[in-house]
């Protein structure tokens, strides 16, 4: 077998015409490509859409379901602490089960709730080891149905207050302000 000086001769023998043009590099596609700008358009509106529907700037939570809550006029707007919600006889922190007010309920005296007071001395203890710079704010915020007697808010209150959360707010639902 002879040598030959080096040229391109890969694919030189297979007898099909496009083959040959695309080892000849006459077979590229076009530089300029077509968009279908109807489509991104659709899929930027769907997409803006869901991301205003699901957007809170307010801060807005959502309230249990069966929850009754009371009306104010001069309300604040939400912070951020935990929130403990009285559904029924269920406590809930932060949307968990945390304990249930039925022993406060039979006795009908103020006393201290264990569960609750677990969890919010966990929160409280991680709130520190998150921010160890900051001094703690022991704010917590109570989510309660106007129906709920005196003694389970002041039960809850209470121990809140035990595990490090003296200050404490209810959340209402907003009444329009009057014009004078």
């Amino acid at each position: 077998m002879p040598v030959n000086t080096p040229s391109r001769r890969l694919m030189r023998h297979v007898g099909l015409e496009f083959v040959s043009k695309k080892v000849e590099g006459g077979g590229h596609r076009s530089t300029n490509a077509n968009l279908s700008l109807t489509s991104m358009i659709d899929f930027l509106v769907v997409t803006v859409v869901f991301l205003l529907m699901t957007f809170s700037a307010s801060g807005e939570t959502p309230i249990a379901k069966g929850l009754n809550m009371p009306k104010a006029e001069n309300t604040l707007d939400m912070i951020d602490a935990p929130i403990v919600a009285i559904v029924g006889s269920q406590l809930l922190v932060d949307g968990s089960p945390s304990g249930n007010t039925r022993a406060v309920e039979e006795s009908d005296r103020m006393q201290r709730i264990d569960e609750l007071f677990n969890m919010l001395k966990a929160k409280r203890e991680l709130w520190k080891q998150t921010h160890p710079t900051k001094e703690f704010p022991g704010v917590v915020l109570l989510q309660i149905d106007q129906n709920i007697k005196a003694v389970i808010v002041k039960s809850v209150f209470q121990t809140a207050a035990f595990a490090g959360f003296p200050n404490v707010s209810f959340m209402v639902n907003s009444l329009p302000k009057e014009l004078h």
